[in-house]
């Protein structure tokens, strides 16, 4: 990555486990495109009026030189199954833009 990666908590306690978890995943990414140029990943727990199990949503908008690419419908009562599940969507779709830098 050319910038440093960003993480960013809304609603919720910073945590240096959760933020080390983003930042593993994210360094993952370099292997399917290394012209990222940048992560930002947001980490967030919605308010709702709910009796239980508020659910965190996780949003990770990248930049490569061709797009910018966002995952921001990623929610679970655990963070770290919506961590895993947003950064399974961006795996996607950076396999799918290198298909089309590629022309497959």
């Amino acid at each position: 990555m050319k910038q440093p990666l960003q993480i960013r908590f809304v609603g919720v306690e910073p945590s240096e486990a959760v933020e080390a978890a983003a930042r593993a995943k994210a360094e993952k990414l370099d292997r399917f495109r290394p012209d990222i140029m940048s992560c930002r990943i947001t980490v967030e727990l919605p308010h709702r009026h709910q009796q239980q199990g508020n659910p965190f949503a996780v949003r990770i908008d990248v930049t490569v030189p061709d797009r910018e690419l966002t995952v921001d419908r990623v929610q679970d009562e655990d963070v770290y199954v919506a961590l895993r599940d947003a950064f399974d969507d961006m795996t996607r779709q950076l396999e799918d833009s290198v298909r089309r830098v590629r022309g497959y």
